[in-house]
């Protein structure tokens, strides 16, 4: 295959163990050529950017299925962390194979916490759009069965590509997305026919505690697309903060460097151009609404247990597992 450089065998070799490990079989690593855009660029509807070349890494089940669902995993501003690990285990358990992307390792970006100009969170929409044209392709993979999940910065991507406008502009021929799922998704962005999705059900969870990317904005994002006819859930998680399914983060725990946007509000105008709801001003992370050192992260484990059901249920309803 022309975008495979290596495969690598064994669940040992992942660190895995007890059921996850028997669930777990090879792992493939794909070349992922893409493009760096802004996100005036995405809004006016332009495909040139800087060309960029990324990885994913393909984890199999260990199954003898021959058309295998799949799917894709988009990291958040902390880059490739241990939810994404858990994740991948989760749904090989399920019989499908999960697909790792870094947008960040082939940018030279280790994480964007503190800058998040370093890459336009729409960018990552466009990565996952090039990861799905990859994957479709594999002759292991069922092209009809390939959903999008992602985590904060990652969830605009997975959110976002149910758009049938963004869709149109940057996504492959053949199958789009069968699901999408949005984990502590920031909604503060609100683009013009944003509620014209594909039709492919999406699924979003939150907590209520979050104050890193608060789940109000959610809820009005979740209203317009209800309002549109799409098949839309939001699940919310009483007392849980951001981040809240990453094993490895103590609750709760403030970043000092990181940068949040909870107070802005950005629209798309009719010119095409996001802007500062409020003010009119462009997007910018040197807005004054952007603050510094705010906001909580820490793990749950009843919100975790709550979404990984949920998540299973839903994925297993999808791909008719």
């Amino acid at each position: 295959m022309k975008n495979f450089i290596a495969a690598c065998a064994i669940a040992m070799s992942l660190g895995l163990s007890g059921a996850n490990a028997q669930a777990a079989g090879r792992t493939e690593i794909y070349a992922i050529p893409s493009v760096t855009l802004t996100t005036d660029q995405i809004l006016g509807s332009r495909l040139e950017g800087k060309p960029v070349t990324l990885t994913g890494e393909l984890r199999f089940p260990n199954a003898d299925t021959a058309r295998l669902p799949a799917v894709i995993l988009v990291h958040g501003s902390g880059g490739i962390r241990d939810n994404i690990d858990f994740w991948s285990k989760e749904i090989n358990a399920l019989g499908a194979a999960a697909f790792v992307l870094d947008s960040f390792k082939g940018r030279g970006i280790v994480r964007t916490v503190a800058d998040q100009s370093q890459l336009d969170t729409l960018a990552m929409m466009t990565d996952a759009y090039r990861a799905l044209a990859i994957l479709s392709k594999n002759p292991r993979i069922d092209p009809s069965r390939i959903a999008i999940m992602g985590f904060s910065k990652g969830a605009v991507a997975a959110v976002y590509s149910s758009s049938l406008r963004f869709r149109k502009l940057y996504a492959p021929a053949g199958p789009g997305f069968a699901a999408h799922i949005g984990l502590y998704t920031p909604c503060d962005m609100q683009f013009r026919d944003e509620d014209k999705v594909t039709g492919a059900p999406i699924r979003l969870f939150h907590g209520s505690a979050d104050d890193s990317d608060p789940v109000t904005p959610c809820r009005d994002y979740v209203a317009r697309l209800k309002r549109g006819g799409a098949d839309v859930t939001l699940t919310e998680f009483p007392g849980a903060y951001h981040a809240y399914e990453s094993h490895g983060v103590p609750p709760p725990e403030v970043l000092k460097v990181m940068q949040n946007a909870r107070n802005c509000a950005w629209r798309e105008n009719d010119n095409g151009q996001m802007v500062n709801a409020k003010t009119g001003a462009p997007y910018s992370y040197r807005d004054a609404c952007v603050e510094y050192g705010v906001g909580h992260f820490g793990y749950s484990p009843a919100a975790t247990e709550a979404t990984v059901t949920a998540v299973r249920g839903f994925l297993k309803s999808v791909f008719k597992l």
